[in-house]
């Protein structure tokens, strides 16, 4: 049975976000959450805990623990236990590091167009954001972040590894560049890696703090996106070897934002359901080469990316200013706006991929409907 094959009507009855957000008449395909039922070792979890009544304080050893057997068998990342600790989420995740180990009144720097939050986590207390814009391939602009970390405020970059919107999966060699360039200047590199599990089958992710020089960064990560577990609290904050003492000097509620729950669920996804997750990914490949095999009917097109379930696509030749707006009202079909990432992406939409082959063919064909 495919991981994605859930009707529209049970689909329905779901009261998140992406869910309720708009009108019973327009198909959601915006926010990053999936159109799947969880998985089977974290189903398993979940009723086991409600049974015998765990649902107490956190247990904040469950998670660290199965991350770090996930990394070196997964990625072949090796990680000390003192290298990881919980936190709430990566949002909160990344301001945390940039409020505790970057300048008040510095400069942090971005790669537009980004996941909107990027901007919340790098500008707390005031801080000034630096853009580093991505080549128009997708791709890190090495020589335009070589700029960008030169600048005598700048103190800090949030890296999106692998990266959203595009969906690029940045290689070890741009990624050792980075780590060399923030060396060079002083610069803490803050990577955020919720994606990293959610690659095509036969690509190579790379963690940021794999690589030589990346001792000075940290890694922001959760399974939740992984098990589409956003409802239950948890993440990880990891140290490059270099900051593992400064990061147990963070405030204790740093990790008392993690709920018991999102740490015990999310350890048994990544225990028990890596075929699960195998399964997953080349379901969401499949889409990607569904999505770029029907968009030239309605005048578009998109190369799939390697990384994450989302399409990032320009819209123009429909001619709207403000595609995602004219989309939704016109063909009852909502995707995140491209200025939401960039202002100068008004064209651009975001198109959420983790569903059915089924409601993906819908959302074309109400795009056709909305250019007609």
């Amino acid at each position: 049975m495919a991981i994605f094959d859930i009707d529209l009507d049970t689909l329905r009855q779901r009261t998140s976000m992406k869910w309720t957000r708009f009108a019973p008449d327009v198909l959601p395909m915006w926010v990053a959450e999936m159109d799947v039922v969880p998985s089977p070792g974290v189903t398993r979890a979940l009723q086991h805990a409600v049974e015998i009544g765990d649902l107490g304080y956190p247990g904040y050893e469950s998670l660290p623990r199965a991350f770090r057997a996930f990394a070196a068998d997964t990625w072949g990342l090796s990680l000390t236990q003192r290298q990881v600790m919980p936190c709430a989420d990566v949002v909160s995740g990344m301001a945390v590091l940039v409020e505790a180990f970057t300048d008040p009144g510095s400069s942090i720097v971005v790669n537009p167009p980004i996941y909107p939050p990027f901007r919340s986590s790098g500008g707390v207390g005031g801080r000034a954001l630096v853009e580093a814009a991505m080549t128009p391939e997708g791709r890190l602009d090495l020589e335009a972040l070589a700029e960008a970390f030169a600048l005598p405020e700048v103190t800090g970059y949030l890296l999106c590894n692998p990266h959203n919107p595009h969906g690029t999966v940045h290689t070890a060699d741009e990624l050792a560049a980075v780590a060399q360039l923030a060396r060079q200047h002083q610069v803490l590199v803050i990577s955020d890696e919720i994606h990293g599990a959610l690659v095509a089958p036969g690509v190579t992710f790379t963690s940021y703090l794999a690589v030589p020089g990346s001792e000075s960064g940290f890694v922001v990560t959760s399974a939740s996106k992984a098990f589409n577990l956003a409802a239950l609290k948890a993440g990880l904050l990891i140290a490059g070897s270099e900051l593992v003492d400064a990061l147990w000097q963070l405030p204790y509620e740093v990790r008392a934002g993690s709920s018991h729950l999102g740490l015990l669920l999310q350890a048994a996804g990544l225990d028990e359901d890596r075929d699960w997750l195998a399964q997953l990914n080349a379901e969401i490949a499949a889409n990607k080469v569904l999505l770029a095999s029907l968009l030239p009917e309605v005048g578009l097109s998109y190369t799939p990316s390697d990384g994450t379930y989302l399409a990032w696509v320009d819209a123009a030749p429909l001619g709207f200013e403000d595609a995602a707006t004219s989309l939704r009202e016109r063909g009852k079909v909502a995707f995140n706006p491209g200025t939401d990432y960039a202002a100068s992406h008004g064209q651009w939409i975001r198109i959420n991929l983790a569903t059915s082959p089924e409601i993906i063919r819908e959302a074309v064909r109400r795009i056709g409907h909305a250019r007609a």
